[in-house]
């Protein structure tokens, strides 16, 4: 079915406005010295960036003499046809292509930026258009049989003139955006930190020195050997299931009733304790139960019960997680692969602890300051989604001719006649029949 466009367009073929589609070739892996030239050969591997300043790979002449690899002139836009489908990409520079990627030589009665931001907008479709069960690909009839909306040649530049700047507002927007996120965790991380140094709070308090084993009732930690487990019981977690702000119920094991009573008389994690990975990749990672809900653990993590006369929970989480207590707890983990927190090292951790009142002044302050960075973390991310959706919404507009509505209006002579879309078409049907002899001559085996 063909998009609908202004009158004063035509639906084309892609065909119709190309001189020719070249593909490449890869030399010979098994002759070491063809990539070792300095002649840039692209591959899907290059197709990250709208333009390319290099290529990840290089080969020689000899390599171009000797393989189906074409050299493309820079400028010229180069689309994947084997995965990366929907990828166009150009480079400031002449390269050798591979045989995943296709060369549009487009007629000169066509504005090549107005091409490759329509090749962009419908990416989607392209890829759906793939064919194979392993890898998919676009087959050549079906890459030059794309429905290629023509307008007349004046139009093809303001279209590629106004999506140049709406997308570069766009990005700018975008980079803003992704810029936030690294700014709130800053923020959290000098919001703990003003939280155990007590800047939170109007008059500096009092701190007494202890080691965690002072202000404990008990340290401990889980399973060291796992036990037979279920599919389904007690759950059974490990350091994996152990996430800052939630524990991960859907993939653990479960043991026996029998099992968990005798593994909770040793470790019983409740409702305001704190549990830290002492083994594997997230070594030093707390946690504070706020669930009921009962478990058991497996000695990957460490149980840490806290006297309550002397400190809240919720503020010995802020010393954990501050970067000061985060340092003296890995710190003790040791700098092997195999990092691990020992059960007395964790009794010897040391802290500052002000008065119960500050402490749960210091937890109230800090609640409404995350409070806050949340609320801005969701709405930046509301708003990364919509700018992603608009990049797409943008190039649609423009190839249905909706930027460029009034300047139609102001400008009809420019949409008539000889400067017609109509016109247009028969031209350069006129002079892709003069080129055909010559095809593909504008690719070539040379030096770059």
């Amino acid at each position: 079915m063909s998009q609908v466009i202004p009158d004063s367009w035509v639906n084309s073929k892609l065909e119709d406005v190309v001189d020719s589609i070249v593909g490449g070739g890869t030399p010979s892996k098994a002759v070491s010295s063809y990539f070792q030239g300095d002649i840039p050969w692209m591959s899907v591997k290059d197709m990250n960036k709208n333009e390319l300043v290099d290529t990840v790979d290089h080969i020689s002449q000899e390599a171009v003499e000797n393989s189906s690899t074409n050299v493309i002139p820079a400028g010229t836009p180069i689309v994947a046809t084997r995965m990366s489908l929907g990828k166009i990409v150009t480079a400031s520079f002449d390269s050798a292509i591979n045989q995943d990627l296709k060369a549009l030589f487009v007629n000169l009665n066509v504005e090549k930026p107005y091409l490759v931001y329509w090749y962009r907008s419908i990416a989607n479709l392209i890829e759906s258009l793939g064919t194979g069960t392993t890898v998919k690909g676009i087959r050549l009839e079906i890459l030059k049989g794309l429905e290629f909306p023509l307008p007349p040649l004046a139009e093809q530049k303001v279209i590629a003139d106004k999506l140049d700047e709406l997308l570069a507002q766009v990005e700018s927007t975008k980079a803003r955006l992704d810029a936030i996120p690294t700014i709130l965790k800053l923020f959290r991380q000098a919001v703990l930190a003003a939280a155990v140094s007590g800047e939170l709070v109007a008059e500096k308090p009092k701190y007494r020195e202890y080691d965690l084993s002072d202000i404990s009732e008990k340290i401990t930690d889980g399973e060291h050997i796992t036990p037979k487990t279920l599919s389904h019981g007690i759950p059974l977690l490990s350091a994996k299931d152990v996430q800052e702000n939630e524990l991960l119920f859907e993939n653990v094991k479960y043991v026996s009733r029998e099992v968990a009573d005798k593994a909770i008389s040793r470790c019983n994690p409740e409702f305001g304790d704190i549990l830290v990975v002492s083994r594997g990749a997230t070594v030093g990672r707390t946690h504070l139960v706020k669930i009921d809900d009962e478990f058991c653990l497996m000695g990957s993590v460490l149980l840490i019960k806290l006297n309550q006369n002397i400190v809240m929970s919720e503020y010995m989480e802020l010393v954990f997680k501050d970067s000061n207590g985060q340092k003296q707890l890995i710190a003790t983990s040791g700098s092997s692969a195999q990092q691990a927190i020992y059960i007395r090292d964790v009794k010897s951790f040391k802290l500052e602890l002000p008065s119960k009142s500050i402490q749960n002044e210091i937890v109230r302050r800090v609640e409404e300051l995350f409070a806050f960075a949340d609320k801005v973390e969701a709405q930046v991310n509301a708003a990364q989604t919509r700018v992603n959706n608009l990049t797409q919404s943008i190039l649609a507009k423009a190839f249905r001719g909706e930027l460029t509505q009034e300047w139609r209006t102001a400008n009809p002579e420019l949409i008539c006649g000889e400067n017609s879309a109509q016109a247009l078409l028969e031209r350069i049907k006129a002079e892709r029949k003069k080129l055909k002899p010559a095809k593909n001559a504008r690719a070539k085996k040379a030096k770059v």
